[in-house]
């Protein structure tokens, strides 16, 4: 064991996220970080990493351990401190090394100390390979499509090449742990493979949080954080579903027995009151006062437990016995609700066609494609990052800065439009959630209530507190969440989707892949998860190379 970590309590406020998270991580082992958003994942880093102290607990790590983590702030960053030297920077030992191998021969002379130490360290920048690391980053930056950035400011950048940097940095730091949070929700599907096998065949442990199932696949065991504590599962994301279902099984009998109890101590409260009144004997009486009093005691305890969060997949589910079916059936926990229509007697017309399409900007960025899409059917946009995904859908959405080399490309002049993006727009953070939900129906003309507005945050599992939080403090899955919201304003017959599931949790994304699955108008999607690919299905147009 490297580390071991108890957080008995995290607080903000009056609001207690954490009350008993308890977890090991082994000598190398792939731990993945799963929980509902908001649920305080997050918040969970930030203590691991050392950012965050305000908490009742500890986290132990074993002496000497290095520990590297993702950044998710970067104000201390020297406006004119390049990529390279940032990852350089982030890597443990490398900056005192460097140090000692480019000072040293100016100042040790014949002092034997220094003379030791100088040798020590060109002997440990060997062993480290820092000296072709500088290659090695400017070439793992290409692989990931950073082409050419490795000596550019580094707050020039995007935040998604940001985050893909600190996937770099960790993937070249050689430390005994690191830390990811969310690593995969910038790559193209080449760029996460490259991730993927990096985790396989890693020696440092790494503890990762993604809901990315095709990540999940490859841990060794997933850790859930839920109803504040944690839960431990041996194993990669199937042996998590599995072993899930039988665990939520137990705890359904379990808490199914707390109601009875309950509801059973309810009656008692009441028999001992009465017959306490009707007797008239005094040893009688304090007898039934005293039964009364310690059913009161243990009511008053169980009413202080909360209903736990119970989900289990689809696929499990259909395989439960009818007992326990019931028990989900009654106990489930709530999930986002999104609502398709899935009229099939929609008609089958062609809503996107295109014939020998080119498009890009100084040049064609592919040529020579063709799209039938009509209601009904999907189609996949697949490609490297910059291969014009994103170009084709704002030409087709009528955006007139892709250049059209040849062929043409023609959208259905009276189909309704859904459109999910990866960020939000920026005319919606200032505005509180409510009426940011308001303006995205305004903007679409469409007419919006107050009560219509309260639906929406329960259907979207927003709290009551929620509606009046601005769009730009929400939570990753929150402001995805939002973004459904505003796809599925106009009832839409064709749905545009760019990388859905990124932020949003397991049961979310499967609640979504349920809802598509039956959704009778025709979708146009762009998606690194190998899950939901399979889950969508449709054609795939593959432009650049694969």
């Amino acid at each position: 064991m490297i580390a071991d970590i108890k957080v008995n309590e995290k607080s903000f406020g009056p609001k207690v996220l954490m009350t008993g998270v308890s977890f090991s991580i082994d000598d190398g082992e792939k731990v993945g970080l799963i929980g509902r958003n908001g649920i305080g994942k997050s918040t969970l880093f930030e203590i691991l990493s050392g950012q965050d102290k305000d908490f009742s607990g500890a986290v132990v790590y074993q002496r000497g351990l290095v520990v590297i983590s993702t950044s998710q702030e970067y104000h201390g960053v020297a406006a004119n401190t390049t990529v390279l030297q940032y990852i350089l920077n982030g890597l443990p030992e490398y900056t005192e090394l460097s140090h000692i191998i480019e000072s040293y021969p100016l100042t040790m002379g014949d002092d034997m100390r220094k003379i030791s130490q100088y040798t020590t360290a060109l002997q440990r920048f060997d062993d480290k390979g820092f000296y072709q690391i500088e290659s090695d980053i400017e070439r793992e930056l290409d692989n990931f499509q950073l082409n050419g950035i490795a000596h550019r400011p580094f707050q020039s950048l995007s935040g998604g090449q940001k985050r893909l940097v600190e996937v770099v940095k960790i993937m070249h730091a050689q430390a005994d742990l690191a830390l990811v949070d969310e690593p995969t929700n910038h790559m193209d599907y080449v760029a996460k493979q490259q991730f993927i096998d990096w985790i396989k065949s890693a020696r440092e442990s790494v503890l990762v949080i993604t809901h990315d199932r095709d990540v999940l696949k490859e841990v060794d065991r997933i850790v859930e954080i839920k109803d504040g504590s944690s839960v431990s599962f041996k194993g990669n994301y199937d042996a998590y579903l599995s072993q899930n279902a039988v665990s939520t099984g137990a705890a359904m009998s379990e808490y199914e027995l707390i109601e009875r109890r309950i509801a059973n101590l309810r009656v008692k409260v009441v028999d001992y009151q009465r017959l306490k009144e009707k007797s008239r004997n005094p040893p009688t009486i304090q007898r039934f006062k005293h039964l009364e009093t310690k059913a009161r005691v243990e009511l008053a305890e169980l009413l202080t437990k909360e209903k736990p969060t119970f989900w289990i997949d689809k696929d499990s589910v259909e395989n439960l016995n009818y007992k326990t079916a019931a028990q989900y059936k009654k106990f489930k926990a709530r999930n986002v609700r999104i609502n398709l229509k899935n009229d099939e007697s929609r008609s089958k017309h062609v809503l996107v066609r295109a014939r020998g399409l080119s498009l890009g900007y100084e040049q064609p960025l592919f040529s020579d494609v063709n799209i039938d899409l009509r209601e009904g059917e999907a189609l996949e946009l697949r490609g490297r990052n910059g291969a014009g995904k994103t170009t084709l859908i704002k030409y087709l959405l009528g955006d007139r800065q892709p250049r059209l080399f040849d062929g043409e490309l023609e959208l259905d002049k009276q189909v309704r439009i859904g459109i999910y993006e990866q960020e939000v727009s920026s005319s919606y953070f200032e505005l509180p959630l409510e009426e940011a939900i308001e303006r995205l129906y305004l903007d679409r003309n469409l007419s919006i209530t107050t009560s219509k507005i309260r639906a929406l945050l329960h259907d979207y599992l927003f709290d009551e507190g929620d509606g009046r939080v601005p769009v730009s403090k929400l939570s990753g899955g929150q402001k995805a969440r939002f973004q459904l919201i505003g796809m599925l304003a106009n009832d839409p017959q064709l749905l545009i989707l760019d990388e859905p599931t990124n932020h949003l949790d397991l049961p979310s994304i499967e609640e979504m892949e349920s809802a598509l699955s039956k959704y009778s108008g025709a979708l146009l999607y762009v998606s690194h998860d190998g899950y939901f690919r399979t889950a969508i299905g449709g054609e795939v147009l593959q432009l650049g190379k694969q």
